[in-house]
Protein backbone atom coordinates (compact mmCIF):
# COMPACT_ATOMS: atom_id res chain seq x y z
CA UNK A 1 0.00 0.00 0.00
CA UNK A 2 0.88 3.44 -0.67
CA UNK A 3 -0.22 5.19 2.46
CA UNK A 4 0.17 8.57 1.21
CA UNK A 5 -2.12 7.74 -1.73
CA UNK A 6 -5.09 6.84 0.32
CA UNK A 7 -4.72 9.89 2.50
CA UNK A 8 -4.58 11.53 -0.44
CA UNK A 9 -7.84 10.06 -1.58
CA UNK A 10 -9.68 10.50 1.22
CA UNK A 11 -8.17 14.55 1.94
CA UNK A 12 -6.55 13.49 4.44
CA UNK A 13 -3.58 16.22 4.95
CA UNK A 14 -3.05 15.88 9.09
CA UNK A 15 -0.93 14.46 11.25
CA UNK A 16 -1.55 10.43 11.34
CA UNK A 17 -0.03 9.58 14.99
CA UNK A 18 -2.70 7.14 16.35
CA UNK A 19 -5.37 9.13 17.84
CA UNK A 20 -9.29 9.01 18.33
CA UNK A 21 -8.97 12.62 16.75
CA UNK A 22 -7.22 11.28 13.62
CA UNK A 23 -9.29 8.28 13.68
CA UNK A 24 -12.39 10.27 13.31
CA UNK A 25 -11.36 11.89 10.93
CA UNK A 26 -9.91 9.39 8.61
CA UNK A 27 -13.70 7.88 9.03
CA UNK A 28 -15.44 10.58 8.00
CA UNK A 29 -13.06 11.21 5.07
CA UNK A 30 -13.75 8.15 4.00
CA UNK A 31 -17.65 8.35 3.78
CA UNK A 32 -17.39 11.72 2.20
CA UNK A 33 -14.67 10.33 -0.50
CA UNK A 34 -15.16 6.80 -1.14
CA UNK A 35 -18.43 5.76 -2.23
CA UNK A 36 -20.27 2.49 -1.13
CA UNK A 37 -21.44 1.23 -4.73
CA UNK A 38 -21.95 -2.66 -5.93
CA UNK A 39 -21.21 -1.80 -9.84
CA UNK A 40 -18.94 -4.08 -10.60
CA UNK A 41 -21.02 -7.01 -10.20
CA UNK A 42 -23.92 -4.65 -12.47
CA UNK A 43 -21.45 -4.30 -15.75
CA UNK A 44 -19.16 -8.18 -16.23
CA UNK A 45 -17.13 -8.11 -13.29
CA UNK A 46 -16.34 -9.75 -9.73
CA UNK A 47 -15.19 -9.21 -6.56
CA UNK A 48 -12.71 -10.54 -5.06
CA UNK A 49 -11.25 -9.74 -1.19
CA UNK A 50 -7.71 -9.45 -2.53
CA UNK A 51 -6.05 -6.73 -0.61
CA UNK A 52 -4.13 -5.45 -3.66
CA UNK A 53 -7.03 -5.50 -5.72
CA UNK A 54 -9.13 -3.75 -3.44
CA UNK A 55 -6.07 -1.00 -3.37
CA UNK A 56 -6.19 -0.70 -6.94
CA UNK A 57 -10.04 -0.41 -7.49
CA UNK A 58 -10.77 2.14 -4.78
CA UNK A 59 -7.34 3.77 -4.64
CA UNK A 60 -5.84 3.95 -8.08
CA UNK A 61 -9.31 3.88 -9.68
CA UNK A 62 -11.41 5.99 -7.65
CA UNK A 63 -14.31 3.73 -7.11
CA UNK A 64 -15.98 2.47 -4.13
CA UNK A 65 -17.36 -1.23 -2.94
CA UNK A 66 -19.51 -2.72 -0.55
CA UNK A 67 -18.85 -3.95 3.16
CA UNK A 68 -15.61 -5.97 2.57
CA UNK A 69 -13.95 -3.86 -0.09
CA UNK A 70 -14.16 -0.55 2.43
CA UNK A 71 -14.25 -2.11 5.34
CA UNK A 72 -11.38 -4.61 4.53
CA UNK A 73 -9.41 -1.89 2.77
CA UNK A 74 -10.37 0.44 5.34
CA UNK A 75 -8.34 -1.77 8.27
CA UNK A 76 -5.44 -2.71 6.23
CA UNK A 77 -4.75 1.53 6.42
CA UNK A 78 -5.47 1.55 10.01
CA UNK A 79 -3.10 -1.14 10.47
CA UNK A 80 -0.33 0.55 8.16
CA UNK A 81 -1.04 3.66 10.33
CA UNK A 82 -0.31 2.01 13.65
CA UNK A 83 -3.67 1.34 14.78
CA UNK A 84 -4.91 -2.03 16.87
CA UNK A 85 -7.49 -3.09 14.29
CA UNK A 86 -9.49 -6.17 14.45
CA UNK A 87 -11.74 -7.21 11.71
CA UNK A 88 -15.56 -8.50 13.20
CA UNK A 89 -18.74 -10.11 11.48
CA UNK A 90 -21.92 -8.69 12.04
CA UNK A 91 -25.36 -10.10 10.64
CA UNK A 92 -28.10 -7.12 8.84
CA UNK A 93 -31.39 -7.43 10.37
CA UNK A 94 -33.63 -7.99 6.76
CA UNK A 95 -36.07 -5.36 7.01
CA UNK A 96 -38.83 -7.00 5.61
CA UNK A 97 -38.66 -10.43 7.96
CA UNK A 98 -36.86 -9.16 10.69
CA UNK A 99 -34.88 -11.70 10.75
CA UNK A 100 -31.06 -11.59 10.34
CA UNK A 101 -29.08 -12.49 7.70
CA UNK A 102 -25.65 -15.45 8.35
CA UNK A 103 -22.65 -14.52 9.57
CA UNK A 104 -20.07 -12.76 7.86
CA UNK A 105 -23.01 -11.08 6.30
CA UNK A 106 -21.51 -7.67 7.18
CA UNK A 107 -17.40 -6.60 7.99
CA UNK A 108 -16.88 -4.21 10.43
CA UNK A 109 -13.72 -3.46 12.49
CA UNK A 110 -13.32 -2.73 15.80
CA UNK A 111 -9.92 -0.45 17.07
CA UNK A 112 -8.62 -0.33 20.11
CA UNK A 113 -7.06 2.36 21.13
CA UNK A 114 -5.56 3.83 24.47
CA UNK A 115 -7.96 1.51 26.39
CA UNK A 116 -11.08 2.20 24.94
CA UNK A 117 -13.27 0.27 22.07
CA UNK A 118 -14.28 1.88 19.14
CA UNK A 119 -16.24 0.52 16.35
CA UNK A 120 -15.74 2.00 12.62
CA UNK A 121 -17.83 0.79 9.55
CA UNK A 122 -17.51 3.03 6.13
CA UNK A 123 -19.14 0.54 4.38
CA UNK A 124 -22.49 0.21 5.44
CA UNK A 125 -24.60 2.95 3.06
CA UNK A 126 -27.09 4.95 3.84
CA UNK A 127 -28.20 3.90 7.84
CA UNK A 128 -24.39 3.95 8.86
CA UNK A 129 -22.52 6.13 11.35
CA UNK A 130 -20.44 9.13 10.24
CA UNK A 131 -18.00 8.56 13.22
CA UNK A 132 -17.04 5.82 14.71
CA UNK A 133 -19.36 4.27 17.77
CA UNK A 134 -18.37 3.67 21.50
CA UNK A 135 -18.06 0.18 22.45
CA UNK A 136 -17.74 1.13 26.13
CA UNK A 137 -21.27 2.83 26.42
CA UNK A 138 -24.46 1.39 25.80
CA UNK A 139 -26.35 5.14 26.07
CA UNK A 140 -27.41 7.27 22.93
CA UNK A 141 -24.48 8.35 20.76
CA UNK A 142 -25.67 11.72 18.75
CA UNK A 143 -24.28 12.44 15.24
CA UNK A 144 -26.04 15.13 13.80
CA UNK A 145 -29.81 14.84 13.01
CA UNK A 146 -29.74 11.25 13.92
CA UNK A 147 -28.73 9.12 16.77
CA UNK A 148 -26.85 5.14 17.51
CA UNK A 149 -26.71 3.30 20.69
CA UNK A 150 -24.81 -0.36 20.86
CA UNK A 151 -26.95 -2.47 23.02
CA UNK A 152 -25.11 -5.25 24.74
CA UNK A 153 -27.15 -8.51 23.78
CA UNK A 154 -25.48 -11.38 26.03
CA UNK A 155 -22.53 -11.94 23.99
CA UNK A 156 -23.59 -10.29 20.80
CA UNK A 157 -23.45 -7.05 20.20
CA UNK A 158 -26.72 -4.65 18.70
CA UNK A 159 -26.24 -1.39 16.76
CA UNK A 160 -29.21 0.84 16.72
CA UNK A 161 -30.55 3.49 14.60
CA UNK A 162 -33.25 5.75 16.28
CA UNK A 163 -35.96 7.01 13.99
CA UNK A 164 -34.94 10.55 12.20
CA UNK A 165 -36.89 13.84 13.01
CA UNK A 166 -37.95 12.40 16.20
CA UNK A 167 -35.90 13.43 20.09
CA UNK A 168 -37.54 10.34 21.12
CA UNK A 169 -38.11 8.03 18.29
CA UNK A 170 -38.11 4.49 18.15
CA UNK A 171 -34.86 2.33 18.22
CA UNK A 172 -34.45 0.16 15.29
CA UNK A 173 -31.80 -2.87 15.22
CA UNK A 174 -29.79 -2.34 12.07
CA UNK A 175 -27.15 -5.33 12.51
CA UNK A 176 -25.61 -7.43 15.09
CA UNK A 177 -22.10 -8.78 15.79
CA UNK A 178 -19.82 -10.67 18.11
CA UNK A 179 -16.09 -9.30 19.32
CA UNK A 180 -14.69 -12.78 17.98
CA UNK A 181 -11.84 -11.60 15.49
CA UNK A 182 -11.97 -12.55 11.90
CA UNK A 183 -9.55 -12.79 8.85
CA UNK A 184 -10.80 -10.93 5.39
CA UNK A 185 -10.67 -14.03 3.31
CA UNK A 186 -13.84 -15.80 5.95
CA UNK A 187 -15.98 -13.20 4.00
CA UNK A 188 -15.35 -14.60 0.43
CA UNK A 189 -18.38 -17.15 0.82
CA UNK A 190 -20.82 -14.11 1.65
CA UNK A 191 -18.97 -11.52 -0.98
CA UNK A 192 -19.74 -13.90 -3.43
CA UNK A 193 -23.59 -14.87 -2.50
CA UNK A 194 -24.15 -11.10 -2.15
CA UNK A 195 -22.82 -10.82 -6.17
CA UNK A 196 -25.45 -13.51 -7.14
CA UNK A 197 -28.08 -14.50 -4.74
CA UNK A 198 -31.72 -13.11 -5.90
CA UNK A 199 -32.48 -12.82 -1.88
CA UNK A 200 -29.58 -10.05 -2.34
CA UNK A 201 -30.05 -6.33 -2.06
CA UNK A 202 -26.64 -6.35 -3.94
CA UNK A 203 -27.58 -8.91 -6.93
CA UNK A 204 -30.98 -7.22 -7.17
CA UNK A 205 -30.40 -3.45 -7.93
CA UNK A 206 -27.80 -1.65 -9.39
CA UNK A 207 -26.51 1.06 -6.67
CA UNK A 208 -23.99 4.07 -5.10
CA UNK A 209 -24.24 6.22 -2.67
CA UNK A 210 -21.98 8.56 -0.86
CA UNK A 211 -22.24 11.21 2.14
CA UNK A 212 -21.86 14.36 1.73
CA UNK A 213 -21.83 18.17 3.69
CA UNK A 214 -25.15 18.27 4.50
CA UNK A 215 -26.69 15.21 2.95
CA UNK A 216 -26.21 12.56 0.60
CA UNK A 217 -26.50 11.20 -3.37
CA UNK A 218 -27.68 7.97 -3.92
CA UNK A 219 -28.20 6.17 -7.27
CA UNK A 220 -29.97 2.97 -7.95
CA UNK A 221 -31.38 1.30 -10.96
CA UNK A 222 -32.64 4.16 -13.40
CA UNK A 223 -32.85 7.13 -10.39
CA UNK A 224 -31.05 9.72 -8.88
CA UNK A 225 -31.96 10.63 -5.18
CA UNK A 226 -30.85 13.71 -3.50
CA UNK A 227 -31.00 13.96 0.57
CA UNK A 228 -30.59 16.91 2.48
CA UNK A 229 -30.49 16.69 6.28
CA UNK A 230 -31.97 18.96 9.19
CA UNK A 231 -30.45 22.13 10.22
CA UNK A 232 -30.99 24.54 12.81
CA UNK A 233 -33.07 26.48 9.79
CA UNK A 234 -35.05 23.40 8.87
CA UNK A 235 -36.73 20.24 10.56
CA UNK A 236 -36.98 17.24 8.39
CA UNK A 237 -35.34 15.59 5.59
CA UNK A 238 -35.59 16.45 2.42
CA UNK A 239 -35.66 14.38 -0.68
CA UNK A 240 -35.47 14.69 -4.37
CA UNK A 241 -35.51 12.39 -6.99
CA UNK A 242 -35.58 12.18 -10.95
CA UNK A 243 -35.31 9.31 -13.17
CA UNK A 244 -32.68 8.28 -15.39
CA UNK A 245 -32.39 7.36 -19.04
CA UNK A 246 -29.76 4.72 -20.16
CA UNK A 247 -27.17 7.36 -22.05
CA UNK A 248 -27.21 9.50 -18.90
CA UNK A 249 -26.10 7.17 -16.33
CA UNK A 250 -22.38 6.97 -17.39
CA UNK A 251 -22.39 10.88 -16.99
CA UNK A 252 -24.37 11.28 -13.81
CA UNK A 253 -21.81 8.45 -12.14
CA UNK A 254 -19.29 10.19 -13.06
CA UNK A 255 -20.40 13.93 -11.78
CA UNK A 256 -21.83 12.72 -8.67
CA UNK A 257 -19.54 9.84 -7.22
CA UNK A 258 -16.25 10.42 -9.51
CA UNK A 259 -16.81 7.01 -11.41
CA UNK A 260 -15.91 5.96 -14.10
CA UNK A 261 -16.68 2.29 -15.53
CA UNK A 262 -14.56 0.67 -17.89
CA UNK A 263 -17.13 -1.98 -19.10
CA UNK A 264 -21.26 -0.97 -20.06
CA UNK A 265 -23.63 -0.86 -16.64
CA UNK A 266 -26.21 -3.20 -17.05
CA UNK A 267 -28.80 -0.42 -14.61
CA UNK A 268 -31.22 -3.07 -12.26
CA UNK A 269 -33.73 -2.15 -9.75
CA UNK A 270 -35.48 -5.87 -9.35
CA UNK A 271 -37.77 -6.96 -6.58
CA UNK A 272 -35.65 -8.57 -4.13
CA UNK A 273 -36.35 -12.58 -2.96
CA UNK A 274 -37.21 -12.90 0.91
CA UNK A 275 -34.18 -14.85 1.83
CA UNK A 276 -35.51 -17.91 3.91
CA UNK A 277 -35.30 -17.43 7.77
CA UNK A 278 -32.21 -19.28 9.23
CA UNK A 279 -31.65 -16.98 11.95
Amino acid sequence: MDVEKYLMRIGFVSSVEPSLDVLRSLHTGHLLSVPFENLTAHSGGEVKLDLDLLYEKIVIRRRGGFCCENNGLFAWLLAQLGFQVTLLSGQVRNAETGHYGPPFDHLIILVTLDGQRWLCDVGFGSDGFSVPLSLDTSGPQEQGHRAFRIRPDGDTCVMELQSEGEEHGDWTEVYKFTLEPRRLEQFTQMCQYHQSSPSSLFFCKSLCTIMKPGGRISYVGHRLTTTTFPTEETRGVFKTSRELQDQEIPGVLAENFGIILNSTLIPKDDEITPPPILY
